[in-house]
């Protein structure tokens, strides 16, 4: 068998692996670890100087693992794909994910939101105690090694490295090269026409946990002239985007706090939830927002917008918060009379004036009525490159219960390249994990069934 070092340099004369990994993401280092466990040889290729860059970046802020709500809401997450989902976190899912921290000697706690959390917060700590261990069990990594596909001669794989074209073949692969999203952390979807060429089915990458921009509360209402005169020619007018100037100085980065969001689309689908979210100089973004995102962005793309309420007081009623803005005021100015009944100041005054204006902001039922449920229109998604992660990728349908592509036998899927989404809170790290174990698992079987 050839070593690493022998296959950069000389292409007309392959490395020969059992197992081979593409993707040093979770999902790719979970199914590494897998094989490796037993017994074995596993070679892993990643396009970057190092792997886990994406991983470390979402714990920047300290490292979400996975949830600690019960298995039944934990899996509702995955909304649509819960089918395809919930088997791979039944066998794989937070308690499991706690275990495995634990067996790095990384002791984990729960948030006061359910989280799960590395007692330290960091994700440096857990990925280099994880990298130690692999590679006692013998993983070998090859890093700065691109995927380019497959060999039309021999079907061996190609990789760009930087002493020139790579050719390695292998008894079983798994694919975990992310989505589209971070493509500078690695996560391009340049695989996708790959796979698509090998008969591999992949619905078209799209952003989840992202953020959107927001129709301009200034923007006219009704058919204007110029919006007929496109009309007729075919060309649909660009809805003005993104907040007014004022607004947008004021307050582009900071957060809505103790606010709930509710949001009904066309098909009848109901999300109403609290939470907190961040104003952007465009839109809206962050966690609460992340969670609604799927029904927004499919609205969106049926209909050209979509419109969520905002609720600023979830604790008070309509009632109540009638009352109080109807409360005679005196001489008082109108900031200083909701600050004082209502504790409406800041982003959130701020809100209700580039919503209402002047004139609504001196009628008591208007105002009563934004403050419960202010209307938020979007009309467009952020780019995908910013997004936290993304939906569509490889087809479920396309692959066995193992992950196993049936048009490709042999290659194995896994990761946030599957097609399934969902919001963040450890959900989407859980599932890359439990995808990662089942690959690893598949192969095993595969080597077994096809054994030399």
């Amino acid at each position: 068998m050839n070593t690493p070092t022998q296959a950069a340099t000389d292409t007309a004369n392959p490395l020969h692996c059992d197992a081979v990994i593409v993707g040093g993401g979770p999902a790719g280092l979970m199914a590494a670890e897998v094989l490796a466990q037993a017994g074995v040889a596993v070679h892993l290729f990643d396009a970057m100087p190092s792997v886990g860059r994406k991983f470390l970046l979402a714990g920047k802020g300290g490292l979400n693992l996975t949830h600690s709500e019960p298995h039944e809401p934990f899996a509702s997450r995955y909304a649509g794909r819960q089918p395809q989902v919930e088997p791979l976190i039944q066998a794989f899912g937070g308690p499991e994910v706690r275990a495995w921290a634990q067996g790095l000697g990384v002791e984990t706690f729960v948030g006061t939101s359910g989280r799960v959390f590395p007692a330290d917060m960091k994700a440096a700590t857990l990925l280099r105690a994880w990298l130690q261990r692999l590679r006692a069990q013998g993983v070998q990594f090859h890093m700065r090694h691109r995927w380019l596909g497959w060999a039309d001669d021999d079907g061996a794989l190609r990789f760009a490295a930087p002493a020139g074209e790579v050719r390695v073949t292998a008894r079983a692969v798994v694919l975990a090269l992310g989505g589209g999203s971070w493509a500078r952390l690695g996560s391009d979807g340049a695989w996708v026409p790959l796979l698509a060429q090998r008969g591999v089915a992949v619905a078209p990458l799209r952003p989840a946990n992202c953020g959107f921009d927001v129709l301009r509360a200034d923007a006219p209402v009704g058919e204007t002239r110029r919006a007929f005169l496109q009309e007729l020619i075919g060309r649909t007018p660009a809805p003005a985007v993104g907040w007014t100037p004022h607004f947008a100085e004021r307050f582009a980065g900071q957060p809505f706090k103790t606010v709930a969001l509710s949001f009904t689309d066309s098909q009848g689908r109901i999300f109403s939830r609290r939470g907190e979210f961040v104003v952007t100089a465009t839109g809206v973004e962050g966690s609460l927002v992340y969670a609604a995102s799927h029904l927004l962005r499919d609205e969106i793309k049926a209909h050209g917008h979509a419109t969520f309420h905002l609720d600023l007081l979830p604790d008070h009623s309509p009632e109540r918060v009638l009352v109080e803005v109807s409360h005679p005021r005196g001489s008082r100015s109108l900031s200083s009379h909701l600050k004082s009944r209502l504790g409406l100041d800041g982003i959130k005054a701020g809100i209700l004036y580039e919503h209402l204006g002047k004139d609504g902001m001196n009628d008591p039922v208007a105002l009563a009525h934004a403050i419960k449920a202010l209307p938020i229109t979007v009309v467009a998604t952020r780019p995908i490159d910013e997004a936290i992660s993304t939906a569509g990728g490889v087809a479920f349908e396309a692959l066995d219960k193992h992950l196993m592509a049936t048009a490709a036998p042999g290659v194995f899927c896994a990761g946030e390249m599957l097609d399934w989404e969902a919001p963040t809170g450890g959900y989407l790290l859980t599932a890359s994990l439990a995808s990662g174990v089942r690959a690893g698992q598949g192969v095993l079987r595969f080597l077994a069934a096809n054994a030399c």
